[in-house]
């Protein structure tokens, strides 16, 4: 089920426009999922600003739902905005407290931390440490955009750090990736899976979507959900 906070009107080429829900609606929609279907696991995706991550952290809380996922979605592929910056620290302060996990990728990362590159796979390590710190019980750094053969990226679940790696595609059928691979984490963890169970099975899902990517319109086309149906 969705609860939808913003609508954009984009292409494979960039995003023109963004309408946000009010957020009284944000959490009429949500509360009408929890109350009648219930929340197994939950994701986060673009909460855009500072009212929707606020009403969002107060849904979350008010249906007690433990299993969170937030993937802190800061600008698109084309790397337009889509989290305002006084929005940030809402997701630092309200939000990401109440994540079982959060997923950045390497820019979201630096974002979250108030700078600071992070080139190799030492840098992730410590950046996934130093989010910790900030209240999810767990953080997984994607390290997509690291110029290595394999695509990395490292679990810190507050006690051991994980290393989960997945083959590197020559394509540009990658918009959609971080929202995949966070959704398919939390459908492995609405069927009760374990977060590191959860994690690999999810990245080995968006690895098929990416193999599998759909090549439509002139700039970075989709990746493949449906990926298994086809084989």
């Amino acid at each position: 089920m969705s609860a939808f906070t913003a609508l954009t009107a984009q292409n494979t080429v960039g995003v023109t426009a963004i309408h946000e829900v009010p957020p009284d609606f944000l959490i009429a929609q949500i509360d009408a999922v929890a109350t009648d279907i219930g929340v197994d696991a939950a994701k986060t995706g673009m909460l855009a600003s500072t009212a929707l991550v606020e009403a969002t952290a107060t849904a979350v809380q008010a249906h007690g739902i433990d299993r969170l996922v937030i993937d802190p979605v800061f600008v698109s592929k084309h790397r337009d905005v889509l989290l305002l910056s006084d929005a940030v620290g809402a997701l630092k302060a309200e939000l990401i407290p109440l994540a079982l996990l959060i997923t950045p990728n390497l820019y979201e990362a630096e974002g979250l931390l108030g700078g600071g590159e992070i080139k190799t796979r030492a840098d992730m390590a410590q950046a996934a440490r130093s989010l910790h710190a900030l209240g999810s019980k767990a953080v997984l750094v994607k390290g997509g955009h690291l110029e290595e053969d394999r695509a990395v990226d490292l679990l810190w679940d507050g006690a051991e750090l994980h290393t989960i790696e997945g083959p590197r595609f020559d394509t540009e059928d990658t918009h959609g990736t971080g929202c995949a691979l966070a959704a398919a984490i939390t459908a492995r963890l609405a069927h009760g899976d374990q977060l590191i169970t959860a994690v690999r099975a999810g990245k080995a899902f968006v690895s098929g979507a990416i193999e599998h990517g759909i090549r439509i319109g002139k700039g970075f086309g989709p990746v493949n959900p449906g990926w298994r149906l086809s084989l």
